[in-house]
């Protein structure tokens, strides 16, 4: 569960990774695409090796599940810089248009 206003770091999954929305109202955005709204009972595919972030809209939880498996070598995720104030923000702006 995301509280309003938390996000995770930009990360990559090697094999991909599939977010379904429970409830509460979420972002998603993969890099250099604009960001998503997502609302319960939608899902979200994101490829192996796509960076991505997601979290909850600034005025709504929302809790997820996300499923994603190891490569063959194990590696399962990679994890990038954390997302700053100004780039959620804008990214909020941007999906909510």
């Amino acid at each position: 569960m995301f509280a309003p206003g938390a996000r995770n770091a930009w990360h990559s999954h090697a094999v991909g990774q599939t977010v379904h929305v429970a409830e509460g109202v979420g972002l998603i955005q993969s890099r250099g695409e604009k960001a998503v709204e997502i609302r319960p009972g939608e899902t979200i595919h994101t490829p192996p090796g796509e960076w991505h972030w997601h979290w909850a809209a600034p005025e709504h939880f929302m809790t997820h599940l996300a499923m994603w498996e190891a490569s063959a070598d194990g590696n399962e995720a990679d994890w990038g810089e954390k997302v700053s104030d100004l780039d959620y923000l804008a990214a909020a702006e941007e999906a909510s248009r």
